[in-house]
């Protein structure tokens, strides 16, 4: 793989950490790596974005572009509209992540919320990018309630398309995790169809860097260049067994 879309299932969710992971690992594994932001909403001129956060996080060999900037936290299309700035063609994506891949051995293309925001009048979106790319997509998923529905309609909108999903990373693990999240551990895998590939531990990113890059590789399965395994994970966080509630002792007349 040269080049890897990293998806969220939503927003806020853990996506650029769970980039930056990606990035450290690869790194520490010897390669090459390069980080692009075909659009970044929500970010002042001067203020540094998503792509010089993964620089930060995972260090400063790795290469960071962005391609288009907008202040309005929004989706791209909209965002460049109310600011009257041109938008971003998936084609300018494709062609500047195969430009990177020409130096890099890994081209991480880091999208704005989920699979389908748009990105231009026309309506394209990351998957257009990634279809035009022959890119695998990533999909990075909250642990919580609500992420068995997100992440299998992302799934299905990725198969739809013919689009090859390499898997699930769970951008922000909790420290002290719910039943919910400990239940969807087993659940995403199976009702996604994708195979879960990793679990960043919440708070990551305000890590000092140094302690980022030592840390990421064990929160990654080693298709992501990690020593993650989803076997002693998944055993640790197993949801306790069901215990049905005592039923009423009935009162006496």
């Amino acid at each position: 793989m040269s080049v890897v879309i990293v998806s969220g299932t939503g927003t806020e969710i853990g996506k650029t950490v769970v980039t930056a992971a990606i990035a450290a690992a690869a790194v520490a594994a010897g390669r090459s790596v390069a980080v692009l932001k075909p659009a970044q909403t929500g970010v002042g001129p001067a203020e540094p974005g998503d792509a010089a956060e993964v620089v930060r996080l995972a260090g400063p060999s790795v290469t960071a572009v962005e391609l288009a900037r907008y202040p309005e936290p929004l989706a791209p299309d909209t965002a460049a509209r109310r600011a009257g700035l041109p938008t971003v063609s998936p084609a300018a994506v494709a062609e500047a992540a195969n430009r990177l891949a020409l130096s890099h051995d890994l081209v991480l293309v880091e999208g704005a919320g989920g699979l389908l925001v748009r990105f231009d009048e026309e309506g394209h979106t990351l998957a257009d990018a990634a279809r035009l790319l022959g890119a695998p997509t990533l999909l990075v998923a909250p642990a919580g309630l609500g992420t068995l529905n997100s992440t299998v309609l992302s799934a299905e909108a990725l198969r739809a398309r013919d689009l090859t999903a390499l898997g699930v990373v769970i951008g922000s693990w909790p420290k002290v995790p719910d039943l919910a999240a400990r239940c969807n551990l087993a659940d995403l895998p199976k009702s996604s169809g994708l195979p879960l590939l990793g679990a960043v531990p919440a708070g990551s990113g305000t890590l000092p860097p140094s302690d980022f890059r030592t840390a990421a590789p064990t929160w990654l399965s080693p298709g992501l260049a990690g020593t993650w395994s989803p076997a002693p994970f998944l055993s640790t966080w197993s949801p306790p067994p069901f215990t049905p509630a005592a039923p009423p002792i009935p009162s006496e007349a």
